[in-house]
């Protein structure tokens, strides 16, 4: 359904997105925001699924700033091979690669922003920091914390895994507590429930995290 392209952020850095469009007229756009193993096939089904759902989606591929073309699997092996991408992150940078996907597509109407884990911490960094979204969604960020004295200046929702053993629920806590107007979810899943091709994947608590999704967007495009 979707196609790669190239997109070029405000620093001129050039890097690979995963588009995909809507069969009708859209209702508007979503970017897209990966986890730690790159835009792999997850993230793009992610993207077709919104595309399915009658939005242009798009999801910029982050690490092309540290390794052109990245993306792995969840074995053991890949996932340790793959957190040296976030051992001294460049948020900055890569929230000009988030305001270029933003861009590419802005002629589609309003635009959404989503992501998971690395993506769930940038979707509220965006939501705080930069112009030109409607509404933010982010799943099991973990360094959404240390951003909890930011607010958010568009409508701004949050998932999280009640078993996850990256983000205590205390972190959780004082999110909500700083962040009121903030909608926080927890569920009894671990960390990455929402990905299906992961072992921690629980299909109750992805059902209900992306229906709240898609109604939540719904009511802000």
């Amino acid at each position: 359904m979707g196609m790669h392209l190239e997109l070029t952020a405000s620093d001129d850095h050039k890097f690979d997105a995963y588009r995909a469009d809507p069969a009708g007229p859209p209702r508007g756009g979503v970017v897209v925001i990966q986890e730690i193993f790159g835009v792999n096939h997850h993230i793009r089904s992610v993207v077709d699924r919104f595309a399915a759902l009658g939005y242009v989606a798009i999801a910029p591929a982050l690490f092309d700033r540290i390794e052109p073309g990245f993306e792995s699997g969840y074995s053991p092996e890949e996932v340790q091979s793959a957190r040296r991408f976030v051992a001294n992150p460049p948020m900055q940078a890569w929230l000009l690669d988030v305001a270029a996907a933003r861009e590419s597509i802005s002629d589609v109407g309003k635009i959404a922003i989503t992501g998971f884990c690395l993506g769930g911490t940038l979707s509220y960094g965006a939501a705080t920091n930069l112009p030109g979204f409607s509404v933010a969604v982010g799943y099991y960020g973990g360094h959404i914390v240390r951003m909890a004295d930011q607010y958010p200046k568009v409508p701004t929702m949050l998932h999280f895994g009640e078993l996850d053993k990256h983000i205590p629920m205390s972190d959780v806590e004082t999110i909500k507590s700083k962040q009121p107007s903030v909608e926080v979810y927890t569920y009894n899943a671990d960390h990455g429930f929402q990905c299906d091709e992961r072992d921690s994947f629980s299909p109750e608590a992805a059902q209900i995290a992306w229906g709240r999704t898609l109604r939540f967007i719904d009511s802000h495009m």
